[in-house]
């Protein structure tokens, strides 16, 4: 696999030694190993992935949007953005996605960078408001995220929704 070009933009200088951060809007070539590695955590066919991500290279829209780390050639965490994550709070979109980071790689401060990169790239793109679907409690919280109450799943469960005022993401985000 040939080395990832930096796509330049003020929210790119992902502020976690050894890692990078890799929008696949610009990195078609990652397609195939990002939709297998999104497909292997969340049990969604990677060919739905791979739609979304394509969809996202040839769209000049705001969503979709991928996002890979990787750390030494290989992928340690990643993430999308799309309208809607499989529930009925169409109202709520677009979404922050499939979030997850590679066991070994936690800890380091690769997930809450990661959220911040993908809130300060949305907010250039004119996305005032995220949101998001997740059985975490207390975690989103630590990263600016506001518990609106809980959204009925597609499946007619409950999960807990989250809501981020993209204001606060124009800034790039801070090493500590």
């Amino acid at each position: 696999m040939k080395p990832v070009r930096r796509e330049r933009m003020d929210w790119m200088d992902f502020a976690v030694p050894g890692y990078s951060l890799v929008p696949l809007r610009a990195h078609p070539e990652w397609n195939g190993r990002a939709a297998a590695w999104f497909s292997g955590k969340w049990d969604v066919p990677a060919a739905e992935y791979e739609a979304s991500i394509r969809a996202c290279q040839a769209g000049p829209g705001p969503v979709p949007q991928w996002y890979l780390v990787l750390r030494e050639g290989q992928i340690a965490a990643g993430c999308g953005i799309i309208e809607n994550d499989f529930h009925r709070r169409t109202d709520c979109a677009p979404n922050l996605c499939a979030l997850y980071v590679e066991p070994p790689c936690r800890g380091q401060g690769v997930a809450r960078h990661l959220i911040q990169a993908v809130c300060c790239d949305l907010a250039a793109r004119g996305v005032e408001t995220l949101y998001l679907v997740t059985e975490h409690t207390g975690l989103y919280e630590r990263y600016g995220w506001v518990f609106c109450g809980m959204a009925q799943e597609l499946d007619g469960g409950l999960i807990r929704l989250y809501r981020h005022d993209q204001a606060a993401a124009q800034r790039p985000p801070q090493t500590e």
